[in-house]
């Protein structure tokens, strides 16, 4: 393996980690995503890591994507005031030591008290279906069975399963080779090897799985059906035997 690598993406999903969880503290009713994005931006420099949507050829317009309700990922941080009840969805890339570290995840503003049952069961099922996935990672399986695992619960749950937007392979590159679907068959695909680092993220819809680009801004995914989504992830460092979440708080 490559140990420079590993050094770097552990300090540098640690430090993703950790922020995310106290972003998830600090978000409140009422704080608008414009707010959110620019206390993120402050903290990813002040946690001594680099904002990597800054490093995009066509750069993204915030620091996080914050995707509400029937926005599923990609969504451009805006003034609306997020209110209580409204589904949001994190997603963070950060840049480390020369390597690229992706999480999300998807809370309720408030509480989840504050949503309804069908919504509160989507966010516990497309989570499940996140370490579903993970469990299968160790060298030698492939990409295929660890989309099977992730669509089983998916699908098991009654949602819809997002096939236009996949995990990936990410490290000097924050997406590169191998694609990692949401979706597969067992035995086909990429054959993962002890060392390779890949983002699983699960995304679900309470509708049909069916995806639009917001013309104005060319970034917010939104579902057609105006339905919820929700979008889990973690980074994951292939072991010979298992695997690594490198993206935990601790």
């Amino acid at each position: 393996m490559d140990e420079v690598k590993i050094k770097a993406m552990r300090e540098g999903g640690r430090i993703l980690g950790r922020l995310l969880r106290d972003l998830k503290d600090y978000v409140k009713p009422g704080m608008t995503g414009k707010e959110i994005d620019a206390w993120v931006r402050a903290e990813i420099i002040k946690r001594g890591a680099g904002v990597a949507y800054d490093m995009l050829d066509d750069r993204f317009p915030g620091a996080i994507c914050i995707s509400v309700n029937d926005e599923l990922v990609h969504g451009v941080p805006t003034d609306e005031p997020l209110e209580e009840g409204d589904k949001v969805s994190f997603d963070l890339d950060i840049f480390y030591k020369g390597y690229f570290t992706d999480s999300a995840f998807t809370m309720i503003v408030g509480g989840e008290k504050m949503a309804s049952s069908a919504v509160r069961r989507q966010l516990s099922v497309t989570e499940s279906a996140l370490y579903e996935g993970i469990e299968k990672v160790k060298a030698g399986v492939h990409i295929g069975d660890i989309g099977y695992a992730v669509e089983r619960v998916l699908r098991a749950g009654k949602l819809g399963v997002i096939e236009d937007y996949i995990g990936h392979g990410i490290g000097k590159g924050m997406h590169e080779k191998p694609d990692v679907p949401n979706y597969g068959r067992k035995g086909h695909g990429y054959i993962l090897k002890e060392g390779d680092t890949i983002c699983i993220e699960p995304m679900s819809s309470l509708g049909k799985p069916k995806t639009k680009v917001d013309k104005e801004n060319g970034w917010t995914v939104r579902m057609k059906d105006g339905s919820t989504g929700a979008h889990f992830e973690h980074t994951i460092l292939v072991l010979k035997d298992g695997y690594e979440i490198l993206t935990q708080a601790d």
